[in-house]
């Protein structure tokens, strides 16, 4: 392993450089220019040793997105799968631009770009691809005339660019960099007649594009058929019926010097896209159903809404009252009860924060099933933690730790880890590596029943989960919700 390792640190420090061609922004001819990209030498081996993949997604209805406080998406199912089956951490990055996504690629920085990429062979003079998950054909989006509603197909059909000649001399928006900018200049080429490509900056999603030809703001743009068929089911005013080209690859984008990891990936997609899972994956985020088009519409996706929950206004009055991001407090109360006002635990924990009568009584609350009481109760109960641990635990966003742990299996349980962690030369003031290792010894007999502890036995891997995945979870919602500085004075 320290072999392995110290391999790791010397490439990384031997970068290679690699020429990719890219066309001239300031010439619309078929003119490139050589430009040098710095690609870092890491593969499954390295990761492996970082116990993490780091992965791009989109926030999009396929990619990956947040709903009533959940992540979600096809990439995002899979991408977990594939970590879990490695035993990786997943980290998430949301990038909307397909080049910064490269360049982070390849400088190392991240490991997987999963969105639903298009395989392409200017793509491939830059990165590797995945086999294939999906095959689909580009279509062309435009909007039905205004009744179409009122009479029969037959009637406004004559209406739509069904061949692509009708395009000749037509605007059609579509994301810089996407492999949609290749394919309609090569369409122009096919058909004799040049179509005015209109590349919207990288920033600007696809989707978004789509809403855009919904809502009437531009007139055409394309899409790949499995993401514009979903779409459409959102705003039926689309019609995605014209392709625009034969079916192309779906894959994932990796870096060129990493045959360990495509090789696993490789394997992995085979054996999940011959499986009933995938059908059941693929089903949840591409089949028109009622449960697709509530999450398209609701206010509590990160696609198509602002909030997390329906609670988001008392969160942050609750948080700011404390100094807390509400981002965070959302999370906590995710774990606790998926944002259920009703749940009850099976040792008498009640409502949004799953409090017991005694504390919540004692921070205010007389009805724990009450939003308002609940949080308040719950918020107060982290502001007596924070006022505790500030006393030994300086750093505010290490303190958020113990405050967690404490939170879930009681303040002397951690203060017990803590002891541990004195007796045994650990710090005391830090969670990571050092007190939360103290924490899973609660849970053997040769530690909890040492001279130092007074609360005996705990669960403590379970504790070290609950403040993982609620960091975890809140650094998703960050990345998704308006942005809030956190601090806990």
């Amino acid at each position: 392993m320290r072999t392995s390792l110290l391999y790791f640190y010397l490439i990384t420090i031997l970068i290679s450089g690699c020429q990719i061609f890219q066309r001239d922004k300031d010439n619309d001819n078929d003119k490139t220019v050589t430009i040098e990209e710095e690609i870092i030498e890491k593969d499954l081996e390295e990761i492996k040793a970082e116990g993490k993949l780091t992965v791009i997604f989109d926030n999009s209805t396929t990619s990956y997105f947040i709903y009533k406080g959940q992540p979600m998406g096809y990439e995002y199912e899979l991408v977990s799968r594939f970590c879990k089956r490695h035993n990786l951490e997943l980290e998430i990055k949301i990038i909307t631009s397909i080049e910064e996504s490269f360049k982070l690629l390849n400088s190392g920085k991240a490991d997987i770009i999963a969105y639903y990429l298009t395989v392409t062979k200017e793509r491939l003079e830059r990165v590797d691809f995945s086999d294939a998950l999906l095959n689909s054909e580009q279509v062309l989006i435009q909007r039905k005339p205004e009744n179409w509603i009122d009479i029969p197909k037959s009637k406004w059909e004559n209406a739509m660019i069904r061949n692509p000649v009708g395009l000749i001399g037509k605007e059609v928006h579509v994301r810089q960099s996407s492999s949609f900018v290749g394919r309609l200049k090569n369409l122009s080429d096919e058909i004799g007649g040049d179509i005015v490509v209109v590349e919207e900056p990288s920033t600007v999603e696809t989707e978004g594009l789509i809403k855009k030809v919904a809502d009437g703001e531009i007139e055409f743009t394309v899409a790949d058929k499995d993401v514009a068929l979903v779409n459409a089911a959102y705003y039926p005013v689309l019609d995605v019926e014209t392709p625009v080209s034969f079916p192309q690859q779906i894959a994932w984008a990796i870096r060129k010097n990493s045959p360990q990891l495509k090789s696993e990936l490789n394997m992995f997609i085979e054996e999940i896209t011959n499986s009933s899972v995938h059908k059941i994956i693929y089903n949840k985020y591409f089949k028109v159903t009622r449960t697709l088009l509530e999450r398209a519409n609701s206010d509590l996706s990160s696609i198509s809404g602002s909030n997390i929950s329906e609670y988001d206004e008392i969160i942050k009055q609750w948080s700011d009252s404390i100094g807390w991001d509400w981002k965070l407090v959302a999370s906590m109360i995710y774990q606790e009860s998926r944002f259920n006002t009703f749940a009850a635990s099976w040792a008498g924990a009640k409502g949004l924060m799953q409090l017991m009568p005694r504390t919540g009584n004692r921070f205010g609350a007389t009805n724990l099933y009450d939003p308002s009481q609940n949080i308040k109760a719950g918020t107060g109960y982290i502001e007596y933690l924070d006022n505790y641990w500030r006393k030994t635990v300086s750093d505010s966003l290490e303190r958020q730790k113990f405050i967690l742990a404490s939170y879930n299996s009681g303040l002397g349980h951690v203060q017990d880890a803590v002891a541990l962690a004195q007796e045994f030369g650990y710090l005391i003031y830090k969670w990571d590596d050092e007190v939360e290792e103290c924490m899973k010894m609660k849970s053997k007999s040769k530690y909890y029943r040492n001279k130092v502890v007074k609360y005996g036995y705990c669960r403590g891997e379970s504790v070290v989960k609950y403040v993982e995945d609620i960091l975890y979870r809140y650094h998703q919602y960050h990345d998704h919700f308006e942005e809030e500085d956190f601090s806990t004075q």
